[in-house]
């Protein structure tokens, strides 16, 4: 198809294109889609403020780009546009996250890191949809992200339409909820603009009470230093003593916040395959992720996001897990005690830490 207009030809139709592009996403699996402008002064205010008070922690990234983050045209020139797209993954197939958080014999990873790497996934699709804008338009400035480099994808997805943001931060939407993976293309073109959605939390705070560590310090504000995500996968040396206690058998992110909101009540569970739970990371038993071995640990992460914390880090979150069962239990302390001699002084640290807390538990 020419998008051409018949009063001004030979310049395109970008309304036509706009609501192609909208079929060829959702054809290519993305649940939203729509278009932003590139003004982000308000969310870089409260970007600059949130990095003045330190709360994004050992994120030194977030402050790394200076505002080539809220400012898209200084990151990629020439951008006039944003397509925003999100994709569904709660998996339906998987155990019930409930279930597994009340079980502290099991490991809970966030529901989003169960299956193949979500930025694969994303970027695939994304490539092939600005591949067909490109085919279509005749000419294409453009970079297409996922979570990949210093963008605002929230807030752009917001402008976009597509949801607003909770006071968890995380992008609600009316139709999905707040189990989706963001994207986006910065594009050159000057495609009409979708109208931002307001937003309908109200006077609600469940995910506000619900934080196991209370991260979420003021609606809308998250200190990343107290949050069970940063600090399983995020922070690189030692957790601090006082939150230990609070993360219970949370080893790979955290889902609390979403679990209790209840927009997620009309959330639909992805038929993407690549979102599946793969190797039982679903409901995995924690003295058997301790038993893993290096080799383990890679064979069963291939792909996953997951392995972006390393083996390491990995048992040092799986030791916390096991330290906070709140009963004795011989396995657990066998399990423990297999890594008093692990190489890493981090491990050994938070094993120790295991160890002395399951010691100052009653015997039944």
């Amino acid at each position: 198809m020419v998008y051409t207009n018949a009063d001004r030809n030979p310049h395109p139709d970008y309304a036509q294109l706009a609501a192609d592009i909208k079929d060829w996403a959702r054809a290519l699996g993305f649940q939203r889609i729509g278009i932003a402008d590139t003004d982000l002064f308000l969310d870089e205010r409260r970007l600059q403020d949130w990095l003045g008070a330190g709360c994004h922690g050992e994120m030194a990234y977030m402050a790394a780009h200076g505002t080539k983050r809220s400012r898209p045209a200084e990151l990629v020139p020439g951008t006039l546009r944003v397509i925003s797209a999100s994709m569904g993954y709660f998996p339906a197939s998987a155990a019930s996250p409930r279930q597994v958080l009340a079980d502290p014999a099991l490991g809970y990873v966030s529901r989003y890191a169960l299956g193949r790497d979500y930025h694969k996934v994303l970027r695939a699709r994304l490539l092939q949809l600005a591949h067909f804008i490109a085919q279509a338009s005749g000419s294409l400035g453009y970079r297409v992200f996922t979570d990949s480099a210093p963008v605002l994808e929230r807030a752009l997805a917001e402008k976009a339409g597509l949801g607003w943001m909770g006071k968890h931060t995380n992008l609600i939407s009316r139709e999905a909820g707040s189990w989706c993976f963001l994207g986006e293309i910065y594009t050159s073109l000057p495609l009409p603009l979708d109208a931002p959605e307001s937003r309908h939390c109200g006077r609600c705070t469940r995910c506000i009470d619900a934080c196991p560590t209370g991260a979420i310090v003021a609606p809308y504000r998250v200190d990343a230093r107290r949050c069970v995500a940063y600090l399983t996968i995020e922070l690189h040396g030692s957790m601090p003593l006082e939150l230990r206690p609070l993360l219970g058998n949370r080893i790979f992110g955290c889902d609390d916040c979403q679990l209790i909101c209840p927009w997620n009540r009309f959330a639909r569970s992805t038929e993407e395959p690549d979102f599946l739970p793969r190797h039982g990371l679903d409901a995995p038993r924690l003295v058997q992720l301790m038993e893993w071995s290096e080799t383990d640990f890679s064979a069963r992460t291939e792909g996953s996001a997951i392995r972006r914390v390393g083996y390491e880090r990995f048992l040092r979150n799986v030791a916390v897990a096991l330290g906070n069962v709140a009963r004795r239990d011989g396995a657990v302390s066998l399990a423990l005690n297999r890594r008093m001699t692990h190489p890493s002084a981090l491990v050994r640290e938070h094993v120790q830490w295991a160890l002395l807390r399951l010691s100052q538990i009653p015997a039944e």
